[in-house]
């Protein structure tokens, strides 16, 4: 699949109708918020990388291509890396889940802040590349904090106690597996654009998931049989 500005405005607009759909079916559950948040955040997204495109072909001026560009990284590696953890944290029933995940979020938060100070040193550049866009920051640890960035959030999707999320976290460890092995430059550009056509999972779970887990611990169950007993 040839990747190109067209492609982000089509797909950019496919995940944001998603994502309007999508807290359509919020329906009061305040605990889904950043879930559902999470579409329209990368539908937008997709939407900015075509400016980015545009003005590497000269279609735009380069004041807006290069505002584009630092908006695009932002929102991949300072916003995303702490808003996928911390939505499915919220989602946890539990106090005990919620701690659970909680280290995934502190670590988005570490990986988020280490990639904001090194945008700000730079360089921050972009250039075309086959078939996708190829962003760098002056990075100079990328193969760690690659794989810390991975780890906070695919990782918080594999330990959620949803099997919907859970399976949404797999198909996108399966993405990192294969564009790793694709492309190193790439990476960003191409991951970004996967994650973002995947939150038609997101939407199907607000649609028809439930509210709570399907398979409550054994605790839990005690717990909610005992307080049944003493009504």
């Amino acid at each position: 699949m040839c990747f190109s500005p067209e492609g982000d405005v089509a797909g950019g607009l496919a995940v944001t109708a998603i994502g309007i759909d999508t807290f359509r079916h919020l329906r009061g559950r305040k605990e889904y918020l950043a879930l559902a948040a999470l579409p329209l955040v990368l539908g937008a997204h997709q939407l900015i990388e075509s400016l980015v495109w545009w003005q590497l072909r000269g279609d735009v001026p380069h004041g807006i291509g290069r505002a584009a560009t630092w908006l695009y990284l932002v929102i991949a590696l300072v916003v995303v890396p702490v808003l996928v953890p911390l939505s499915v944290m919220l989602l946890e029933p539990t106090r005990r889940r919620r701690r659970t995940i909680l280290p995934f979020v502190l670590l988005g938060v570490a990986v988020a802040t280490d990639l904001l100070v090194t945008m700000l040193h730079g360089p921050v550049t972009v250039r075309l590349g086959s078939y996708h866009l190829a962003y760098s920051i002056g990075l100079h640890s990328g193969v760690l904090l690659v794989g810390l960035y991975v780890l906070a959030t695919c990782g918080s999707l594999l330990m959620s106690s949803n099997r919907d999320i859970v399976i949404f976290g797999l198909a996108n460890v399966v993405a990192v597996i294969v564009l790793a092995r694709l492309t190193a430059d790439g990476f960003t550009s191409l991951w970004c654009f996967y994650a973002a056509l995947t939150c038609g999972a997101i939407c199907l779970h607000m649609r028809y998931g439930k509210p709570h887990r399907a398979h409550p611990s054994a605790f839990e169950r005690t717990l909610s049989e005992s307080s049944a007993d003493m009504r």
